[in-house]
Parts: structure tokens; sequence; C-alpha cells
């Protein structure tokens, strides 16, 4: 047997008869000759980590926005934080790491510059249109637009997992379950951590009983829970944190979304983020020759909304002020 015939029997002995097995899968949109080492959700972790989509990820907000500190999330971080958790779960409950791993990596490639600000803006500018979700430009990333328009063919159960990591509708499979959760414990807990850091808490101003049921640290939060949901998930055949843990995380969102996403010092500069996206979004469908050869196909192919909102939701928060500032700030006139 080749590597992946010996990996893939691996999974068949060691893995759960609900885990979803790499020789199971639903396959490519286009079919493609197997690798003789890696199985197909492998294969889907390294295109997307040698995608443009995903470097591009570094220099894009997680929650506080041109952060200067060299400890503070990006969403890039954020993404491997999702993928550590989410390996960890699946691991603990003897799921497919591998295609929770690859879900994990592509649950935010669509997202916008500017954290979830830009995601507003983008749907406030396109709400005549469907409006702005990331996780579906997340999906028509690795669809449609990395590869020079090719996509990066993915299997179908890490496309429904990348669209289904948020949302009414729940992936199909308990992978893309685990990350579905994951992403919420790792954001709500380094998003905390974050705003300890920028000084815009303390960790004594979590509410007593939060601390009593989830624990006083990053670490220790992040561990009850990653804990929980492994015994209860076992116990009840769904992933799925227990009631009890389940009622103290959601009062745990409550709290940081009061004290953090909605706190005007977090997010005092968020209305520029507004008037950027909105600034970049006109000049270019006012100017579409000035849209880059990738974009300007996608307008010839279906509309210049639908290319401008590529090009502006792909730039990162530093491409996005340099772009702005070109565009719309005069430079100084120099005296010779």
């Amino acid at each position: 047997m080749c590597p992946r015939e010996e990996r893939q029997e691996l999974e068949r002995v060691m893995l759960s008869p609900l885990a979803s097995m790499s020789a199971h899968s639903k396959g490519r949109e286009r079919a493609e000759p197997e690798c003789d080492i890696r199985t197909c959700y492998q294969r889907d972790i390294d295109r997307i980590t040698h995608s443009k989509s995903f470097r591009r990820l570094k220099h894009k907000t997680q929650v506080f926005l041109q952060p200067e500190g060299d400890h503070y999330r990006t969403r890039l971080t954020h993404t491997l934080e999702v993928a550590r958790i989410g390996r960890t779960i699946a691991r603990g409950l003897k799921l497919n790491e591998d295609l929770a791993e690859a879900i994990a990596l592509g649950h935010d490639l669509g997202h916008t510059a500017f954290g979830h600000a830009g995601e507003r803006a983008l749907n406030d500018i396109l709400s005549g249109k469907g409006g702005f979700k990331h996780n579906e430009q997340s999906l028509r990333v690795v669809d449609m637009l990395e590869k020079d328009g090719e996509g990066l063919n993915l299997t179908q159960e890490v496309k429904n997992g990348i669209l289904c990591h948020t949302g009414k509708t729940k992936p199909d499979t308990p992978e893309g379950n685990v990350i579905r959760i994951s992403d919420r414990i790792a954001y709500i807990n380094h998003d905390i951590d974050d705003a300890i850091r920028a000084g815009i808490l303390r960790e004594i101003d979590i509410p007593a009983e939060i601390s009593c049921a989830l624990g006083t640290k990053h670490s220790e939060r992040v561990n009850t829970l990653i804990l929980d949901m492994i015994s209860e998930s076992e116990k009840s055949g769904e992933i799925s944190l227990s009631p009890g843990t389940s009622f103290a995380f959601d009062a745990f969102y409550d709290f940081i979304y009061k004290s953090v996403y909605s706190n005007m010092r977090a997010k005092s500069e968020e209305t520029k983020v507004f008037g950027i996206i909105n600034g970049l979004f006109s000049y270019y469908s006012d100017n579409p020759d000035k849209l880059p050869q990738d974009y300007r196909h996608v307008a010839a192919k279906e509309s210049m909304w639908r290319a401008v909102s590529d090009f502006v939701s792909g730039m990162t928060d530093k491409y996005s002020i340099y772009i702005y500032g070109e565009l719309y700030i005069p430079e100084a006139w120099q005296v010779r």
C-alpha cells in the first residue's frame, strides 16, 4: 500500500464510526488523480495553507484595528488557534483531525479587512444585492477566486464546513460542527485576553459565576470548554457542550459583547472603517479599468459590484489604508 492507503486504513481502524473517513469523501467538483502520500483532506490543508488568501490573514484585524503591540491576535493567529482547538477536540472524539484542520484553516479566508466592522460596511453597501457574509465569501474564495480564478477544488466536506461554520445552517459532518464551536471558543477567549492586554478589562472584571464555571485564566477556560465538549459529545452522540457549561459560555459571550465588542475605547476607530470601505468601493465601481485583471474578468463574467466586492474584501488592513490614502489624501507639495 502507498502511504495514503496506509493512512486510510489507520482511519478505518482508529477513528469513530461517526468520523468522516477520507476514503469515503464525496470528492471534488473536478475529479483529480489521488495523491500517493496524502489523503484528500491533507491535500486540502496544503492547498489552503499555500494560498494567497491565507497569507493575507496575517494583516487582517481580529478585534483591535492596527494594534501596535506584538502580541495581539490577527485573523491569521485566530485561525491557527481555531485549528489547534479543533484538532484537540477531534482527537478526543476520534474524529478526522485532518478534515477538522482543513475547515479551520479555510473558515475565514473571505473575511474583510478591519474585522467585523469591514464586514458590516460591505454588508451595508451590498444590502440591495444580498448583502455580504464572510462565510459565503470564504467559500467563494476557495471555489472561484484562488489560483487565478480556477479555485482550489477542495473536497465537498471541507467546503461545507467553511460555509456552515457560522449562520443558521449547521455543517453536514461532525468535524464541521467541531470547528463551528471551536471558532467560538477561540475568539471569545482570545478577545478577552487581548482586551485585558489593551487595558480595556481586568481579569477581576469577569463575573465570578463565569470564572467559577469556566476558570480564572485563559488556559483554564479553554481547557474546561474542550474537555466538556468531548465529554458531552461522547455521551449525547451530538457535538455540543453540556447544558451547564453552555449556559456559562453564553453568559461569557454576553459579557464580552457588552465589555469589548460594544466598548467605545476598543471601537473608537471603527466609524473610519466605513469611510475607507465606502471610498474604495465607490472608486473602483466608477473606475473599473483600475481593477486588477483577474477582477475585470469577474466583472465581465458576473457583475461589476461582484468584482469590486471581491477585490475590496480581499484587501488587508494595511493595503486598504494605503490605497485609500493614494486615492483620497493629497500629497504634500514638494518645493524645490
